[in-house]
């Protein structure tokens, strides 16, 4: 597409996203120093219309953008919109104030949703691809204990169960240790092998409750290995007219399954996605936008995070907010 042709789009996607009214040429020409008369904008904008870039939602109305032309849009952005100073500090000040990984995952969807006066919504870590920092256990009773798994991204599982033989301190304090020895630093996908011969490095009275400790273990990792996800600012589409309900955009975001859908695969954490209306495969949600990308540590993903609005959204602001954000989210987790 010639320059003047995407700069009549760029200013009509501009125009509608900040007005949420038709654009018409006059007010195009008036408004932007396209260096045509109104009459070379009206044309252009009978070839960008033919073309499927934007369309007339009445008659004698002005042109919006279509989703052809908000990917467009997109894709010729020559900068993401940054943050500013203040609110890369309030920012990171916000962040830095978490003291576990699931007020970091609290803090971060709340502070996407109003940043970006949009749908927020956070993926937590995957365990499978997370590594055990500690095992604790925590006798309850003299059958019961508490088994917490910590992760090296901050995630903490935890199950209270209970043993068929009386347990002690010291025996506790044993199992305790070795399977820190065994697990310190394994991923969980090692985890069985690395804990199959345990057994036998505990005295047979307490092989029972060894037993029991490594069974609920290892069912921990196999039940929680589910994706959780949360979202916040479901407020924030009350007043956005969409072409299907918002009945069924809120039913969508209400299944965990549609939102791991929403993000995608986690990948490289520097890869932004943007899709739009029509891009989405699930028809509940074809008149709105996914902005989204990874967070993590060292190069990898660990996870991913985004917003959902409406395709008139302000892209390169949106974009600029969950980038920086997932960047902070990164620091805070490999500092943890």
């Amino acid at each position: 597409m010639e320059d003047r042709k995407l700069a009549i789009l760029r200013a009509i996607v501009e125009d509608y996203v900040s007005t949420n009214e038709p654009v018409g040429s006059k007010a195009l020409a008036e408004r932007h120093a396209l260096g045509v008369s109104p009459a070379t904008v009206r044309n252009d904008m009978a070839v960008l219309e033919e073309q499927g870039y934007i369309t007339q939602p009445h008659t004698s109305a002005g042109r919006i953008p279509t989703d052809k032309g908000y990917r467009l849009f997109v894709d010729r952005l020559s900068t993401i919109k940054p943050m500013s100073s203040a609110e890369r500090r309030a920012i990171e000040t916000f962040l830095a104030g978490a003291y576990d990984l699931d007020d970091v995952v609290s803090r971060t969807v709340r502070l996407l949703a109003q940043i970006t006066r949009q749908v927020a919504v956070v993926q937590y870590p995957s365990l499978v691809r997370s590594s055990v920092r500690h095992i604790e256990l925590v006798p309850m009773s003299s059958r019961r204990l508490l088994l917490v798994v910590i992760t090296d991204t901050g995630r903490v599982e935890q199950r209270v169960f209970e043993t068929a033989a009386d347990i002690n301190d010291e025996s506790v304090s044993h199992l305790r240790a070795l399977l820190n020895t065994c697990l310190d630093g394994r991923s969980f996908a090692d985890v069985p092998l690395a804990v199959e011969d345990l057994p036998e490095r505990v005295s047979a009275e307490d092989k029972p409750v060894a037993a029991a400790v490594l069974s609920v273990l290892l069912e921990t990792l196999v039940e929680r290995n589910e994706e959780k996800i949360v979202f916040a600012g479901a407020a924030n589409l009350a007043h956005v007219d969409f072409s299907q309900s918002l009945r069924d955009v809120l039913e969508a975001l209400e299944e965990q399954v549609v939102l791991m859908r929403l993000l995608g695969e986690t990948g490289d954490p520097a890869t932004l996605t943007v899709r739009i209306g029509t891009e989405n495969q699930l028809e509940g949600l074809r008149s709105t936008s996914v902005v989204a990308t990874g967070y993590g540590m060292d190069g990898q993903a660990l996870a991913r995070l985004g917003v959902l609005g409406p395709t008139r959204m302000d892209y390169p602001g949106t974009m600029g907010a969950v980038r920086a954000v997932a960047r902070y989210v990164g620091q805070i987790l490999a500092g943890s």
